[in-house]
């Protein structure tokens, strides 16, 4: 009887333990959900000195990490009862990071192309964007209604993104100069007049409105004179290591019930609580 216990305490060991490891999600075993951002591409993601408006510690470091990727972070652990974890990345860092483990996910604006899909997974979208342009109010490009009577200008945007590889090439003539490391440095170059005009997101071009007045945004929808880019280009999703479907699904769950009115809504909170220029 004694050697029967014995063995069926094994057996009842071993069920619970391969049961829990059937249950358990890659890079998920602490309940932790380490998420890497730039935290500095307001109104996606920015650092702050405190944890106002809900912010997050960043991940050794002084700062708290906010935004819209920060914000949707927080309802994805929520939902699925994670603590939630920031690192700051560059973003050339960030895809990287996601395949060797350093994080659990990306979520940093992140377009859902199908070169990152050949190196990450991704959930989502979490936003749909649309493409824009920004110059400044005294510019000979201020007043332009298309693509075409951009012809000719110097113009940059963020390295490693479609609006540099995809959409100033479209540009008739365009001067396309060295690509900038990052959003703060893109829209630098535009205000201080290095550049006529850059190209970007929508979030991006009107939080930057905030911080730099003396810019205008240009939106060409509707023209018939517009960049053109595919559903994948402008949809924005959440990056996995390859492979970790259990942690894709989870995170679609909680972004599946939501619409672009939704995604709208609160990225409209982030652009009015982003700070004004701290990041530059």
């Amino acid at each position: 009887m004694k050697r029967f216990l014995l063995v069926l305490t094994i057996l009842t060991m071993v069920f619970v333990s391969v049961s829990f490891a059937e249950g358990t999600i890659e890079g998920l075993e602490d309940g932790v959900l380490t998420v890497a951002m730039e935290c500095a591409y307001a109104p996606y993601n920015w650092a702050q000195p405190d944890d106002s408006n809900g912010a997050v510690p960043i991940a050794g470091s002084t700062l708290y990490a906010n935004g819209y990727d920060v914000m949707t972070a927080k309802a994805i652990c929520e939902a699925n009862g994670w603590d939630l974890e920031i690192k700051q990345l560059d973003w050339d860092s960030l895809v990287p990071a996601v395949q060797s483990g350093v994080c659990d996910a990306v979520i940093a604006g992140q377009s859902m192309t199908t070169e990152r899909m050949e190196a990450v997974d991704f959930a989502g979208p979490y936003l749909y964007a649309t493409i824009v342009c920004l110059t400044r109010n005294d510019s000979a490009f201020a007043g332009a209604k298309g693509i075409s009577e951009l012809k000719g200008g110097t113009c940059t945007s963020q390295t490693g993104t479609i609006w540099y590889d995809v959409c100033l090439p479209q540009i008739p003539e365009a001067k396309i100069q060295m690509a900038a490391e990052s959003a703060p440095a893109m829209l630098m170059a535009v205000a201080s007049g290095m550049v006529d005009f850059v190209c970007t997101d929508m979030p991006t071009a009107q939080a930057a409105l905030i911080a730099y007045p003396e810019l205008v945004l240009l939106d060409f929808a509707g023209s018939g004179d517009d960049f053109e880019v595919s559903d994948e280009e402008i949809n924005i999703g959440v990056s996995v290591k390859k492979g970790n479907t259990a942690l894709v699904d989870k995170i679609n769950s909680v972004l599946a019930g939501k619409t672009a009115d939704d995604f709208n809504a609160l990225m409209a909170e982030a652009i009015k609580i982003q700070p004004l220029g701290d990041e530059e």
